[in-house]
């Protein structure tokens, strides 16, 4: 049985850049010393060592076992396990890591001015089929995902697997069409392709994934999966918040509290700390009527925040930005014990 601890990045790609963006925000960042080398460390995750890997060679690692955690995207999981049923090994540790973003689509020409939505395509798809005597041929890298989404609408298709640049295909007559990911649109439109409104197959975003039996049978990966989900969830938590200080006058800290209670952006999360500021020497014993609060504040609250604190007396006002907010434990991890033991 292996002793080391294998956590697999995508190699190439928007997702690798990503990942290990992410993974540096989250405390977590892999020392690689050479960038045409495939393994590196994490220096705060003691025994893992990091893989680079192709998406499709993740997967199938992790199935297999020779991988322990990795971060892929949701359209390369489910075009190979079909949610879950094809790969019971795999447990999503993290389904929103909120990165990578983008979205599995149908793409047709514009040139087929009336197809807009799906039952435009049906449509497309029997004049095809009466006029050329085949089905519509449907370009893309992800053929599971694409036949069903097409199979539920009883669209007559034939799939061409392509594997390089797929925006060209409808153009030199390779396929009628495309399924394939889009960011933003822009190399679709550069290349006469619209997406159809309701043609999305998969919303999709990186996801983090571990084997099972590795989880189940290997109490230092348990621990580790625990410091990832730890780590992960503080981060994301923290993600847009601020702690804000400042120094209030009042007769006491209940006082402080009802002022703050009553207004929208100053409770904080369970509500407000509050504690007396303790004058240093030759200070006026004034001074005993000052507290010192501290509240989290979500960005977009941030503004409206400090002008209410000012309307309480609040001075001396301190914006720190958070990075990590750490629960008791996190419900993930929670909800992962169970899955793993079959709960």
């Amino acid at each position: 049985m292996r002793t080391d601890i294998r956590f697999a990045i995508p190699s190439n790609g928007r997702l690798e850049t990503d990942s290990l963006a992410f993974l540096q925000a989250c405390g977590l960042a892999v020392q690689r010393l050479n960038p045409r080398q495939y393994t590196a460390t994490i220096p705060a995750l003691k025994g893992v060592t990091a893989v680079w890997q192709r998406q499709n060679d993740i997967v199938r690692g992790i199935q297999l076992g020779s991988i322990d955690f990795a971060i892929v995207g949701l359209d390369s999981l489910e075009e190979r396990c079909q949610n879950g049923a094809q790969c019971p090994e795999i447990i999503v540790l993290h389904d929103q890591l909120d990165i990578s973003h983008c979205e599995l689509h149908l793409a047709v020409p514009m040139a087929w001015a009336t197809v807009e939505n799906v039952n435009d395509l049906a449509g497309q798809a029997r004049i095809i089929l009466a006029r050329e005597g085949r089905p519509l041929r449907v370009a893309t890298k992800y053929p599971n995902l694409t036949a069903r989404f097409l199979s539920q609408y009883d669209i007559p298709h034939e799939l061409v697997r392509a594997d390089g640049t797929l925006e060209i295909a409808p153009a030199i007559g390779y396929a009628d069409m495309i399924a394939d990911l889009v960011s933003s649109g822009t190399t679709l439109r550069d290349n006469q392709l619209k997406p159809l409104g309701d043609g999305m197959l998969v919303h999709s975003q990186a996801v983090l994934v571990g084997n099972k039996a590795s989880l189940r049978e290997r109490p230092e990966v348990l621990a580790i999966a625990r410091e990832l989900l730890e780590y992960f969830e503080a981060h994301l938590r923290a993600e847009g918040c601020y702690t804000v200080t400042a120094n209030v006058r009042g007769e006491s800290p209940q006082a402080i509290a009802k002022l703050m209670l009553d207004h929208a952006h100053i409770r904080g999360l369970q509500g407000p700390t509050i504690s007396p500021v303790v004058p240093h020497n030759g200070t006026t014993q004034s001074m005993v009527n000052w507290y010192a609060i501290n509240i989290i504040v979500q960005r977009p609250h941030l503004a409206q925040a400090i002008r209410e604190l000012r309307a309480i007396g609040g001075s001396g006002v301190i914006v720190t930005e958070v990075k990590y907010i750490f629960e008791e434990e996190p419900e993930r991890y929670k909800q992962m014990l169970k899955a793993i033991n079959n709960e």
